[in-house]
């Protein structure tokens, strides 16, 4: 009689297989949706490499050689002797000075006429919408269309319409025959600052008009009920307010204006002592054909407008953060 206890049967394990790579498989597909997502954005950054960081790297290494296209076979490697030139050169520090003084005055003038017209429009009144809608136009225009308007129909001094009001005011007391300046000639870089006025002003009337109507009406009207007057309310609540917009205007128009060629170009030619930097430079690629000497002057306009630019950047982000704050 067999009095063991029948062994009972072990389980069997089986063989843990090979572990599934979860995480790295989410891993892989959060990428492959991301890849997914940035897909239809890369043929738009092909593009805007192309067209704008590959000629600027082509600029940036032609601005190293010593190249005129009247010589080519004497093209050579001069480093940044190109740059010492672009400093040191009188008519290229003439121009940059001319450059400043245009920009400065262009700017300055455009924002205190954008800030008149904007406290004007932030009233109500018959026609707004209309009245705002002309003063935008200039600003529509195309630049060489705006300086050849100026140019011809009111510099001229046998026809333009600046003359004719003057012949017409002096005919109103007695006087036969007006003073007919040649406005061109006479003041060259002021009929190129009046041009560029007329024409980014409204730029400035409408950021700041955007600053106006941001204001909180409720404020403004528990200034008024204490009692404060138009002045003091503008002097201590509105300005304050508008600091920020001022700042992007200015910027703004500052990057915009210092690149102008246009209104130089079309109204003077770069002559009496208006010819700014890029028209500098655009005489000494296709008139001299120092294409070397051109480049590195570009490149300095170039990093100098980056510098603006990274300035204005940094008040359009802490305008967005000023806006969500209040929100």
């Amino acid at each position: 009689m067999n009095t063991q206890a029948p062994r009972t049967a072990k389980p069997s394990h089986t063989a843990p297989g090979p572990r599934r790579p979860a995480r790295s498989g989410r891993h892989g597909s959060v990428r492959m949706r991301a890849w997914a997502t940035r897909a239809p954005l890369l043929p738009a950054l092909i593009f805007l490499i192309a067209v704008t960081q590959l000629p600027f790297v082509v600029t940036l290494v032609i601005s190293l050689f010593d190249w005129n296209s009247l010589a080519p076979d004497d093209r050579a490697f001069t480093g940044l002797s190109n740059y010492g030139s672009v400093f040191t050169d009188p008519a290229i520090r003439e121009s940059v000075l001319t450059t400043v003084v245009l920009t400065a005055s262009v700017v300055i003038a455009s924002v205190v006429l954008g800030l008149i017209l904007a406290l004007l429009l932030n009233r109500t009144f018959f026609g707004r919408g209309m009245v705002r809608t002309l003063l935008i136009t200039p600003f529509l225009l195309v630049p060489v269309s705006a300086a050849l308007l100026w140019k011809h129909a009111l510099y001229n001094p046998e026809y333009g319409l600046l003359n004719g009001g003057l012949n017409w005011a002096a005919s109103l007391v007695g006087i036969d025959t007006a003073a007919q300046p040649d406005w061109i000639s006479d003041m060259p870089l002021l009929a190129v600052e009046a041009a560029l006025v007329w024409q980014w002003t409204p730029f400035m009337m409408l950021i700041l008009l955007a600053g106006l109507q941001s204001q909180s009406a409720e404020t403004l009207e528990a200034v008024r009920l204490d009692g404060a007057s138009g002045w003091q309310t503008f002097r201590y609540l509105t300005l304050p307010h508008l600091r920020r917009y001022l700042e992007l205007g200015i910027l703004l128009g500052s990057v915009y204006i210092v690149q102008n060629f246009d209104a130089v170009f079309t109204i003077t030619s770069g002559g009496l002592g208006t010819a700014n930097l890029p028209y500098t430079i655009y005489q000494t690629f296709y008139q001299a054909h120092e294409y070397g000497l051109a480049s590195a002057a570009g490149v300095v306009v170039v990093i100098g407008t980056i510098v603006v630019a990274t300035f204005a950047l940094r008040v359009v982000s802490s305008l967005f953060r000023e806006e969500a704050s209040r929100s």
